[in-house]
């Protein structure tokens, strides 16, 4: 987060609250597996395993190889760094939650849920760094580890704010969830729509307003 210029930094908060959001909706409606959180899932999947509950491992397991498809499916999509590529990636993450969205409005549960965790997965292709993820939207681990290691720099004597960019992504995360906890109790995956509109509302910004 402190490599990125201002204008980077506003689009990864805005991600990361959108991230935190549909996986709000996604962990409501499935009832503690998320959509984009593939480090809970892992563990649900062990613990399911442990105890011998062969349907939800399965179920679990799907979301998972989704998710690595999904990131396959971003980084084909990127195909670079710049603005073109980052709106291309906003452009199918939107299309994937408007399909989602639709799959819900229709009754289909299943098909709304695994285009969720496609449009997650294909998100964190939006700030590529030499062909890796260089900013984390849809997890915060790393992000609260770079916090801490903030902090004990500014014990040493460094900068004491360095932590803020870091505490700023993990808050608009926690931000976005809060929200679509709030907004499926009234609309339940219908909530959707909104993340679509946003997401390529991105894409269109991303695209006109900083082409490269």
């Amino acid at each position: 987060m402190r490599t990125l210029t201002a204008p980077d930094r506003g689009l990864a908060l805005m991600l990361a609250g959108l991230a935190g959001y549909v996986d709000s909706l996604g962990f409501l409606h499935l009832g503690g597996v998320f959509v984009s959180f593939m480090s809970g899932n892992t563990t649900r999947l062990a613990v399911n395993l442990a105890e011998g509950r062969w349907l939800a491992a399965g179920a679990v397991a799907g979301v998972l190889l989704l998710f690595v498809l999904g990131a396959m499916l971003g980084a084909l999509v990127a195909g670079g760094e710049g603005a073109r590529s980052r709106s291309r990636v906003l452009a199918v993450e939107a299309a994937l939650l408007a399909g989602a969205a639709v799959a819900a409005g229709a009754g289909i549960a299943p098909l709304a849920i695994g285009l969720m965790v496609l449009a997650m997965a294909v998100e964190n292709s939006v700030f590529l760094r030499d062909g890796e993820v260089g900013v984390s939207l849809t997890y915060m681990t790393g992000t609260l580890i770079k916090t801490g290691h903030a902090l004990a720099a500014a014990v040493r004597g460094g900068d004491p704010w360095a932590f803020r960019p870091y505490m700023a992504l993990w808050a608009g995360l926690a931000g976005g969830a809060l929200m679509g906890a709030v907004v499926y109790g009234r609309l339940g995956l219908t909530a959707l729509w909104p993340a679509a509109a946003v997401a390529m509302a991105l894409a269109l910004g991303v695209r006109f307003n900083r082409a490269a």
